[in-house]
């Protein structure tokens, strides 16, 4: 079949072609394999493995007379088209017209999707930008000084995000405790989580919480929404908010696993196949791209730590060479070799 002759031709630039799934051979037979073959006549092996200075500078040209060709204003709009639903039309017109896939891979001997995916990090503007260096540490101090907690103005004076300041600020200010938590704090945060949740039920449903109901308040609330770390890190007092939040995934966890003893077998099956079937179905390119809050809904109400774990663990265990792969490399893995296995065993 075509199929197996595509596979065929790439094995001799994708040593481990045996593990990629289908439709990715597909995809890479209509966007790789001329682009390989022309290389291999100049002599240029196929590469792997980390982005070299002069490949980075290679997809910025790219890209940027990509947008003088098309007239794309932002390089954000051409690789995140998703935030711009109103151009999106046009620019998904624009790209097929103009072959944005041989465009954007230009003298780049890699296969395409890495390309892409490279050039979405380049280019995107809420980029992380790595650890902060002592001096900027010193800024934010001063200037958290001189504007208080005016962080969209301290943000603009650090190219930072708002919330990347404000949480640094946050991690400087409380000189965190960094040895095991003692019950007295663990209580501490139960009780932050417990107001902050309690108030927004209060806020939502003004008749909600009878006395009988604050038991309930856990299960009531699903737990896993996004909360205000910083303030509940004040309440709490000798934790900064990241260690705040990840004591509470893992109280969390443990609570989930103590009631999960029905996620064992046959539903722990069926969970499997959800979670699967339901990541194949958002055609996502990339794990951020992923509605992790919905997802755990094919779970059951859990928080999105424990579905993201499952995938980890999922992912570990049956994709073989996984490191190499894209996040929808694995995904169609996923859906193409261990989803039939799953559902014959169910």
């Amino acid at each position: 079949t075509e199929l197996d002759t595509a596979r065929q031709e790439l094995k001799e630039f994708i040593p481990h072609v045996k593990n990629i799934s289908n439709s990715t051979i597909k995809k890479m037979a209509g966007r790789d394999l001329i682009r390989f073959k022309e290389f291999k006549k100049q002599g240029i092996a196929v590469k792997f493995g980390r982005f070299t200075q002069k490949e980075n500078k290679q997809i910025q040209k790219n890209v940027e007379e990509f947008l003088s060709l098309t007239g794309i204003d932002s390089a954000e709009k051409l690789l995140f088209t998703s935030r711009y639903p109103d151009d999106k039309d046009t620019i998904h017109r624009l790209k097929t017209d103009h072959h944005f896939c041989e465009k954007i891979s230009e003298g780049i001997p890699r296969p395409w999707r890495l390309v892409y995916y490279r050039a979405r990090k380049i280019f995107d503007p809420n980029n992380y930008k790595g650890r902060y260096s002592k001096e900027e540490k010193e800024k934010l101090k001063k200037y958290q000084a001189l504007h208080g907690n005016d962080w969209k103005k301290i943000s603009e004076l650090m190219s930072r995000s708002n919330l990347s300041v404000a949480m640094k600020y946050s991690e400087i200010k409380s000189a965190a405790n960094y040895g095991p938590w003692t019950q007295e704090e663990t209580q501490k945060l139960k009780n932050a989580v417990k107001e902050v949740l309690e108030r927004k039920l209060k806020a939502e449903n003004p008749n909600s919480l009878e006395k009988s109901d604050t038991d309930l308040w856990v299960e009531r609330e699903k737990l896993h929404q996004a909360l205000p770390w910083t303030e509940i890190e004040t309440k709490v007092g000798s934790r900064y908010w990241r260690q705040c939040k990840q004591k509470w995934n893992s109280i969390l966890t443990s609570k989930l696993a103590r009631g999960q003893e029905s996620y064992r077998g046959t539903s722990g099956l069926q969970a499997k196949i959800n979670l699967i079937k339901r990541l194949y179905e958002t055609k996502a390119e990339d794990a951020n791209e992923v509605n992790w809050d919905e997802l755990s809904n094919a779970f059951g109400d859990v928080p999105r730590a424990y579905v993201q774990s499952k995938f980890y663990r999922l992912k570990v265990s049956s994709v073989p060479l996984w490191k190499r792969k894209t996040f929808s490399e694995i995904i169609d893995y996923l859906y193409e070799k261990k989803l039939p296995e799953l559902e014959e065993k169910l």
